[in-house]
């Protein structure tokens, strides 16, 4: 049976907040009945700070209820829903020279895959859709100066990620296709 984190200080919490035996919170935190006996006492917990289960999610009031009322009874931990989030990489610092290259990848990206979204083309090299759409247009500021360059060798994207945006404007077209 799993144990709540920092098993004494929930004992603590327990003997202090509800009137579950010894052998209960023993049972449930992992200890021996004599350490909670001792904590109960203060011989081994002084200055110790009890640590709310509830609080925490391992448990939960009415399991507590129910254990009070019968004392032959087991605490039993609550399953904790765990949410795992996708997390997004940070958008870290891009050095000048390497921001200088931006109009060079999206250029690529335009002549290599011209049915490439703006949105797509701003996700993969960090810009804007002024930038991209000068770009298409052939009136950025720097166009005589811009030779087109694969983001991925640039470092502006993954091939993963390249892929990705490539086969998303495929699945589009093919369903195009089939209307």
């Amino acid at each position: 049976m799993a144990t709540p984190i920092m098993p004494q200080g929930t004992a603590i919490w327990l003997i202090e907040n509800t009137a579950l035996t010894f052998e209960q919170i023993a049972s449930f935190c992992g200890l021996h009945p004599l350490e909670v006996q001792a904590l109960a006492d203060e011989q081994v917990s002084a200055g110790m700070i009890g640590i709310d289960p509830v609080n925490l999610g391992q448990l939960t009031r009415e399991e507590i209820e129910r254990c009070s009322q019968e004392p032959t009874a087991k605490l039993t931990m609550a399953t904790q829903k765990i949410i795992v989030a996708n997390p997004k990489p940070k958008k870290k610092y891009t050095p000048l020279l390497k921001r200088q290259e931006r109009p060079n990848a999206i250029a690529w990206l335009i002549k290599f895959f011209p049915d490439l979204p703006d949105s797509s083309i701003c996700s993969l090299v960090s810009t804007t859709k002024t930038t991209v759409q000068a770009v298409r247009d052939k009136t950025h500021a720097r166009m005589s100066e811009i030779r087109p360059k694969d983001p991925v060798l640039l470092g502006f994207c993954t091939q993963v990620e390249l892929d990705a945006a490539v086969s998303q404007i495929k699945r589009i077209g093919s369903a195009e296709d089939n209307k």
